[in-house]
């Protein structure tokens, strides 16, 4: 992912536990052929897309090892226990537990792990 269109997506933090998702573009049209109107699937309750951007994890704080020591200089003591999400997973999740916002003339949801349902990984073997 490093062509000119997604060279902003480096600079983005995601903080957390929460996962930056890309919408799945769906069809407009049912198993039928009848045309949906617009904005039918968004109003469902749960939505799909892939995952951009994932947040460091849930912060645990590190042991605290330096009390006796008071003269060491005092670092950042925040460990994270990762998440299961991976960038590129298709990720089906609950819409009541996702933000959406605009960036970049783009739709996109913030989510936090636990409202994702299910993941789709295409390198497991």
């Amino acid at each position: 992912m490093s062509d000119e269109k997604t060279k902003w997506l480096e600079k983005l933090i995601v903080v957390g536990d929460r996962v930056l998702i890309k919408p799945k573009s769906e069809d407009s049209k049912t198993s039928g052929g009848l045309y949906l109107p617009p904005g039918y699937k968004e109003k469902e309750e749960v939505q799909s897309g892939y995952v951009m951007k994932v947040g460091p994890g849930y912060p645990i704080p590190a042991p605290n090892d330096d009390f006796d020591e008071p003269w060491k200089p005092k670092g950042e003591n925040i460990n994270y226990i990762s998440l299961q999400v991976e960038r590129g997973d298709l990720a089906i999740f609950l819409k009541k537990g996702a933000v959406e916002v605009h960036y970049r003339g783009e739709k996109y949801y913030i989510v936090s792990q636990h409202s994702i349902l299910l993941l789709e990984r295409d390198d497991l073997v």
